[in-house]
């Protein structure tokens, strides 16, 4: 991969999409990105993060160097330009709990079959208030299924440049991504916790969420 213009390696669309979201996020947010190293060079897996901002996926995205498929709640599929962008750059609509969208399931299993990266948000929705939420299973039900590694991230600030209810983002305001050392199944996966299974792996990946801290500010 082109390290300088990763987004020659991708689809065209997708790979403007994620030219402008990361000129974007360098220009008005200006936070740190932390970890990068501990992303997979190669492989499929999930990238699991917490979500309370709109602008959550396009931070996430725009700093990963390869194409990644996202999830979105199928309402956002409306008549138009929203649709035809959605569905060219991958985006895999799915039910507000992905744990019982058995379409769904199939699309992410095949495409980390493929190789891909998938984004997911294990609290299923925004937070309200911008403090971590209890995870859904279904994070846990395609780690669990596809046996591959799970990365950790978490956004810092990204509640505070634009929260649940707002609608201008508040640019200037500094927005943090910590990416964590990847969870091997192993880490994750209890086999024999039968009908907890899922909701277990869930549980165990957001604690690794929730370890991350943002970067020491420097003392000025």
């Amino acid at each position: 991969m082109t390290c300088a213009f990763p987004q020659v390696e991708m689809e065209p669309i997708y790979g403007l999409s994620h030219y402008l979201a990361n000129t974007v996020y360098e220009t008005l947010f200006r936070g740190d990105v932390v970890g990068l190293e501990n992303l997979p060079q190669s492989g499929g897996f999930l990238l699991a993060a917490n979500h309370a901002s709109h602008l959550d996926p396009f931070i996430l995205g725009s700093q990963l160097p390869r194409q990644v498929t996202f999830f979105a709640r199928k309402t956002l599929w409306t008549p138009g330009i929203p649709s035809w962008w959605l569905n060219t750059v991958g985006v895999i609509p799915v039910d507000r709990d992905g744990g019982s969208d058995v379409t769904a399931i199939k699309r992410v299993l095949h495409a980390l079959k493929l190789q891909k990266t998938i984004i997911m948000f294990p609290e299923g929705t925004r937070s309200r208030t911008g403090l971590l939420q209890t995870p859904k299973p279904g994070v846990g039900l395609f780690a669990c299924r596809a046996q591959v590694p799970v990365v950790p991230a978490r956004i810092f600030g990204s509640f505070e440049a634009l929260g649940k209810g707002g609608m201008v983002p508040r640019f200037g305001t500094r927005v943090t991504v910590v990416y964590g050392s990847p969870l091997a199944p192993a880490d994750y996966d209890a086999p024999d916790a039968g009908k907890e299974r899922y909701q277990l792996a869930s549980a165990r990946i957001m604690a690794r969420i929730a370890a991350l801290r943002p970067p020491a500010t420097p003392v000025i």
